[in-house]
This record gives structure tokens, sequence and C-alpha cells, in this order.
């Protein structure tokens, strides 16, 4: 027979049992898990239901009672603010979200989302989290068998603008190691290289890591978007004639707006002749590596000294994703970040220590984001991933013969991954001549139609203006719950939306 303890007090605090009702709670899990499925997942591919429930900001602050109070609301009432925050939120799994670079669903990915929610582990000593620092850790080794590398080194971070920032940081103290302990006083003027279509973290980065961005020399690219390598040794040159001191090249593979692959062969000879840290930001293009057939968007990424390869865009691995891998194996990463806290990273434990990576990273506490590539990876296989890589860059290719096909869709350019750029010319516009009064007009196309599509729910693709190009439509192309028909329909309610302009 049990015996009931007296109740223990402290600063008028009762310490007897927990305070929490575990059974409601679990009873409050199970059902929001059985709403998740019923709104979410088992509504994810279905094209009737809309992609967006728009509604403007001040309506929806009132809709959803954002107000946090004194006292908790009810299951009830806390199950129902689930039930609006889904239906209100933009259905990324949707076939017709075309929007940004990461769409549909994974399912694989969503449950092991779901296992490191509930185990809310952080992956920086192997005491603490055992699985997910040996996930990651061959999840790394497998991605730099796929850029080519014999060895190498690598961490998750929270998003390829950070991986990109790690790079430069990386390649900083590489340069001049002295950085990390007496900081940027003393130092000659640093530079880098870019192409003017690369990702803005890169102006974030110089600006974060106090480099600043009037040190960033951007170099001009082809009409593709190519960075181009002539461009790159003069600017180089004039760096030298300048008396700074060049220290890293950032080229990209798969920019975000065109899609372009820098031609890394071309300059990598430059970075070695010059003795730069060539860093390749492939965010959205790394995943090509893993298909035999596209695999040579990105030829010569092997004789890059760091890549950044986000998962979750087009291998759907699910937000977010992130990978910085390094060719150096000596130890470099941890040399650069590594803070030796003592609370944590104690050289005389019981195991193997090189398992404790956590000094590796600018973080403290970090999610284990390699484990749902990984559990993903395992259940499609790598040839499962590459069919996803070809079926993407395939539709990619029927909409542009599509496109071509129609009267008033007229493409930028000829797509070499799964970034389908164009415009769309209303019938108001098609016999007009192409003056400076034709390219005011239709660069107010666009932003008509995103509206009408988004207040009709209807799909979701992104516009933007360019280079000196007006507003033209980014169709871009990942979910392997898209088909053929999915881009039929884009093409034909795109029609439907501006038949009146």
């Amino acid at each position: 027979m049990l015996q009931k303890k007296n109740a223990v007090l402290v600063d008028g605090v009762v310490l007897n049992g927990p305070i929490m009702d575990s059974k409601a709670g679990e009873k409050f899990v199970e059902e929001a898990c059985k709403i998740i499925m019923e709104e979410v997942i088992q509504k994810a591919e279905d094209v009737t239901e809309k992609v967006c429930e728009w509604r403007a900001p001040e309506t929806l602050k009132m809709i959803l009672d954002l107000e946090m109070r004194d006292t908790g609301e009810s299951h009830q009432k806390l199950l129902q603010l689930c039930q609006d925050v889904i239906q209100y939120s933009v259905k990324t799994s949707h076939p017709r979200f075309f929007n940004q670079l990461y769409a549909g669903i994974d399912y694989y990915s969503l449950a092991a989302r779901f296992i490191t929610e509930a185990l809310n582990p952080s992956v920086y000593t192997y005491e603490v989290s055992p699985v997910f620092l040996l996930v990651e850790e061959a999840v790394i080794k497998k991605m730099i068998e796929f850029i080519g590398w014999e060895e190498g080194d690598g961490i998750f971070n929270p998003g390829g603008s950070v991986s990109n920032m790690y790079a430069m940081n990386l390649a900083r103290y590489k340069f001049c190691p002295e950085i990390k302990e007496k900081g940027l006083s003393g130092l000659p003027r640093l530079v880098l290289f870019t192409s003017e279509e690369c990702h803005y973290s890169m102006k974030k980065a110089a600006s974060f890591l106090g480099i600043g961005t009037e040190n960033v020399y951007f170099i001009k690219t082809d009409e593709r978007g190519k960075m181009i390598p002539e461009e790159l040794e003069k600017q180089v040159q004039r760096a030298r004639k300048e008396g700074s001191a060049p220290f890293l090249v950032c080229a990209t593979a798969g920019t975000t707006v065109l899609g372009a692959f820098d031609p890394l062969d071309k300059i990598a000879n430059i970075c070695e002749k010059h003795g730069l840290w060539l860093h390749v930001d492939a965010s959205w293009g790394g995943s090509a590596l893993i298909s035999k057939k596209h695999c040579k968007l990105l030829h010569g990424i092997h004789r890059a000294d760091s890549v950044a390869w986000n998962p979750h865009k087009m291998l759907m691995a699910g937000i977010q994703c992130c990978a910085l891998l390094v060719k150096d194996n000596s130890g470099l990463l941890k040399k650069c970040y590594s803070a030796q806290a003592a609370y944590l990273f104690q050289q005389d434990k019981f195991y193997d220590v090189n398992y404790d990576t956590g000094d590796k990273s600018i973080q403290c506490s970090r999610r284990p984001d390699a484990f749902k590539f990984w559990l993903m990876w395992k259940a499609l296989g790598t040839t499962g991933l590459e069919e996803r890589v070809n079926r993407a860059l395939a539709l990619a290719r029927y909409l542009v013969e599509e496109i071509k096909k129609r009267e008033g869709f007229q493409l930028l350019l000829e797509p070499e991954y799964a970034n389908v750029c164009f415009w769309y010319i209303p019938p108001s516009l098609r016999k007009m001549e192409e003056g400076p009064e034709f390219w005011q007009k239709l660069h107010q196309v666009a932003p008509i139609i995103k509206e009408r599509m988004m207040k009709k729910g209807s799909m979701m693709l992104g516009y933007q203006p360019h280079r000196g190009k007006v507003n033209f439509f980014r169709q871009v192309i990942i979910s392997p719950q898209v088909s053929r028909e999915d881009m039929d329909f884009l093409l034909d309610e795109m029609e439907r939306l501006a038949k009146d302009l």
C-alpha cells in the first residue's frame, strides 16, 4: 500500500507530483494529429482543394484570435485554432503550389519530422543525441561521394544562407587564421567575387562578417545568367592591382530566378591560379548530382573547396534541410568555429569524443535535420531520388514546349533546370509594337494575375522583374505529385484569369 506523502512547499509552491495532466495532453495530441491527417496529409494531392484561402492581414488577425491571455484556453478552442491555422495557411504540398524553390510532401520525411519533434533532441554531443549524430555523419559522407570528393567534412545548418556564411567565414579563416583571436584590425582589405546572379545571402554574409558589401565584386554574367570566367579573371587582377587581398570566389549552381549554372571547371582554373577558395552555392541545383542524366550541369564541382546543398528543395526533404560540405578533412571546420565549452565538450568522457561534433557549429542547440533526409533516402533509395529529379526536369521541358505552342505566352530563355521563366501577354497587348509603352503595360500584368490566382486559390507561382526585364512569371517544378495535367491547367488558368486584361 502506497503511503501518502505530506505536501512539500517551497516559496509557496507545492512540489509533490507533476502539475501537468498527462492523459489530457495525450488526448489533445491524438486529436490534433487526427486533424493533421485529415486536413493536411489526406488532402495533399487533392487539386479540388484551394492552394490558399486568402484573407487580408487585419481580417486574419481577427479570425485567429492571436491574443494570449492570463488563463489557458479549452482544448476544444485549441483544436479549432489548429483547424483555422491549417485552413488559412498556404498549402505548399498542393500540386499547384509553384511559388518557391520547395513544394510537395514526402511522407517518409514527414514521419521523420514527427519523430524528431516528439523526441526534441539537440545535436551537439553523442551523449544526448547518439542516433542523430551517426545519421548526420552517414548522410554527409554520402553527399560528399556525389560531389566527387574522396573525403571531406560537413554540417547541417538552418538554411542555405547560413551555409554560405559559414563557407565565407571558413575561407577567410583559412586565408588568415589569426582573425579568430585578433579580429579584423590590421588585416588588408579582403575582397571576394561572386556573380551578378548570386543569392542575396552573399551580400548579407559579407555585411554580417564585417567584410563589407563594397568588397563583394559582382562578376558579369552572360545572357543565360552564368558567370563569365574572363570577367572573373579581370576582376581578380584589378583587385590585386588595387592592393586588396582576394580570398574567395562564390560560384552558383542553380541561380534563384533563371536556374543558371556557372561554368565551374573554368572558374576552378582561375581559383587555382590565384590561390582562391572556391565555394559553390548549390543550394538549389545540388540535387542534380543525384541524376546520372543531369549531373553534368555541375561538371567540375569536385574541384570546389566547399559546397552548400539543400535537400529540402528539389529532393523534398522538408524545410529545413541544408548542408555545408567541405573538402578539407583536417578539422578546419572545428578549428574555425570551436569555442571548447567545458560543460559540453569534456575531453575525459567515457566514449570517443570525436563524435561530439557540435563544436563545428556556430549554434549550440541544433536540430537533427539530416534525419528526415536519411529516412527518405532509406525509403526511396538513390534510384527513387534520381527519378524525382529526372521527372521534375522532364515536366519543365513539357511546359516549355506547351508555352511555345500557345498564343500570348513568351519564354525569356530556354531553361536548363526546373525554372521556367515566361511572360503572359494578354489579348489587348498582342498587336502592340514592343516599345516602351508595351513593356510598361506588360509590367503591370503579372501582379494582377497573381492577385487573382491567390484570391481564387487556384494556384500559386511567383513573378519578378529581373536585370532590366519587366515582371515575368517564374514557374518552378519540384513535387512528384505534379502531373502533366497540372502544367496544362496552369496555362489554361492563366488565360482565364487574364482574359479581360
